[in-house]
């Protein structure tokens, strides 16, 4: 059963929602800033709550126009902070990251204040839009409205992508006759130095796949992925084609923020002279060959083949790239100087902690980078022998509630 209740907003939660408190209810409303009086429809279980917006009795001196008009128009949940002044989001996220870290890493954190992204717009070289064919067979490309996951709305324009994302999205569903006989598909256009490339994700059967590539002139280079995530190339105009980096593979979509981090992570590193190094998790390898370059024995472990492949290419002698799972290969790279943890948003495999924790001599420092404070704090309350030295987040998402995080562990004195 529902109500509505006046609740003061106290604090931005991990997911974007305001947080206030009411009757011994925690409430979670979307759309809300930090010192606001607002009126909210609620339900939920037990002590908590989520509520729908229907009245501001007191606006926060925080709060702005949103930028973008699908943001409030059409309930768009691809950016949850847009109304919050950007130097209230940077507040915001330097405070979910401390609360995740002593709420549930159970530490004391004395957590840097974020670093920002120059570009608080535009920012975004990678989107990924969810497709679904209408009731008249027409495509529609979009993002999931906040309050209704199942919804899609047609994306006209995203103010945090760039321009050039935008305008080929448009030009690839010009082409929808091409695309595969289903219901719904994923897509992803990436910018890169050749030009826009493309991911198309779903369905088993692609009759016309090359027939796509053809009429798109301005995709540099375009892939498949169906429904079981085996991926195939469908075409490919980049020049000298084997010598170009993994478009296909994970890559941050903020290049000046990820530039700012990676350079971050490796003084921080190099700060303990390590002679060896093990980068998990390490993707196309910019981290591991920096490093490597710079004289260390570096071994770089990814799963992505493309991206393994790419980082042996680079790597000096006496450098390895692996391709394997990390909590598999790791006891094997051990002991090392220096771990750096690059893991997705599930965070590590529990017995990549558990190797962590156990090896001796352990290594003087693990440098571990996070897209999650939920689950960085997590992994650090399964590494007890180690201690906290420095937090320092990045804000690679500018107008979402997402925020990247590096924490220096140094293992705790004997």
């Amino acid at each position: 059963m529902s109500q509505m209740i006046s609740v003061e907003i106290e604090s931005i939660a991990a997911g974007g929602d305001g947080v206030g408190r009411s009757n011994g209810l925690v409430v979670f409303v979307p759309r809300t800033a930090a010192g606001e009086l607002v009126t909210a429809r609620i339900s939920g279980k037990g002590s908590f709550a989520r509520g729908t917006l229907r009245s501001i009795a007191r606006a926060s001196n925080d709060r702005i126009e949103p930028a973008c008009p699908h943001y409030t128009k059409d309930r768009c949940g691809g950016c949850q902070i847009q109304h919050i002044a950007y130097q209230a989001q940077l507040r915001a996220k330097r405070r979910i990251v401390k609360d995740a870290i002593e709420r549930i890493g159970k530490r004391d954190a004395d957590v840097d204040d974020v670093v920002p992204s120059d570009a608080e717009w535009r920012y975004r070289t990678k989107l990924t839009l969810a497709m679904k064919r209408a009731a008249t067979g027409e495509w529609i490309a979009g993002l999931h409205q906040y309050d209704n996951p199942a919804r899609i709305f047609a994306l006209n324009d995203c103010p945090i992508t760039d321009r050039a994302v935008v305008s080929t999205w448009r030009e690839i569903l010009e082409k929808q006759g091409f695309f595969p006989p289903v219901q719904a598909l994923r897509g992803s256009v990436r910018i890169t130095p050749d030009g826009p490339v493309f991911v198309m994700m779903g369905g088993m059967r692609w009759t016309h796949a090359s027939g796509f590539f053809e009429s798109v002139p301005s995709l540099a280079a375009a892939w498949w992925e169906n429904d079981e995530g085996y991926r195939r190339s469908i075409g490919d105009r980049r020049p000298k084609r084997s010598l170009q980096p993994p478009a296909a593979s994970f890559a941050q979509v903020n290049a000046e923020v990820a530039t700012n981090l990676r350079k971050h992570v490796i003084a921080t590193v190099s700060a303990y002279s390590p002679q060896k190094i093990v980068d998990a998790y390490s993707g196309a390898g910019d981290t591991a060959i920096a490093l490597a370059r710079a004289g260390a024995q570096v071994t770089a472990i990814e799963l992505d083949s493309d991206a393994a492949r790419w980082c042996a290419l680079h790597l000096p002698e006496g450098s390895v790239s692996l391709r394997a799972r990390v909590e598999e290969v790791l006891p094997k790279a051990l002991p090392a100087d220096a771990v750096i943890l690059n893991p997705p948003r599930a965070g590590t495999d529990s017995r990549v902690t558990e190797i962590l924790s156990q090896t001796t001599p352990k290594p003087r420092v693990i440098a571990y980078v996070s897209c999650n404070p939920a689950t960085l704090a997590r992994d650090i309350a399964r590494l007890p022998g180690y201690r906290i030295e420095s937090i320092v987040p990045f804000d690679m998402f500018p107008q979402t509630a997402h925020v990247e995080t590096v924490c220096e562990l140094v293992p705790e004195a004997a």
